[in-house]
């Protein structure tokens, strides 16, 4: 899900870009006039250059993150780098909220580096629950099978069960 590159950046990239160009022609005048700040110049126009080309490609290259309805924002606390994902749950967070919040940060998943033989991300949503006295016990809520290779999500219940 590509969005239009933001405005912001890319107005910041345009007039950086003008003030690179217009460092350049003082540079190059400095050089031939010799003036004491010509090497100076030169730092100074390297470093806008560099600042107007990172602008124009952060803006190009950002896409925010997609928010479902129902969802709740939790954070990621374990991922293998390939094909699983596990995040955490709030105690509070009700049933209803278990299969959007998963399938969200299933959406979220960049799949760039990721080594999968099959092309799948398995996602998990667990909570830490009180198994007795000083022992707990994580509970999977909700999982979901993130498709590196389309971008489809699908849902499946705790343990792996079609929900």
């Amino acid at each position: 899900m590509a969005l239009a590159a933001d405005p912001i950046l890319l107005v910041a990239g345009k007039w950086l870009g003008i003030a690179s160009g217009v460092l350049a022609v003082l540079m190059v005048v400095g050089f031939l006039a010799r003036w004491g700040i010509r090497f100076r110049l030169v730092g100074v126009t390297s470093f806008t250059t560099l600042l107007a080309i990172s602008c124009a490609a952060f803006a190009i290259s950002y896409s925010p993150r997609l928010t479902i309805e129902g969802a709740v924002s939790v954070p990621v606390v374990f991922d293998n780098g390939a094909d699983l994902v596990v995040a955490a749950a709030p105690a509070d967070l009700g049933p209803e909220a278990f299969a959007p919040t998963v399938q969200q940060v299933a959406s979220n998943l960049r799949g760039s580096g990721r080594n999968t033989s099959d092309g799948l991300v398995t996602v998990r949503l667990r909570r830490v629950e009180s198994a007795g006295d000083g022992v707990s016990r994580p509970v999977v809520l909700a999982e979901a099978q993130r498709d590196l290779n389309t971008g489809g999500v699908t849902v499946v219940g705790p343990a792996g069960r079609p929900g």
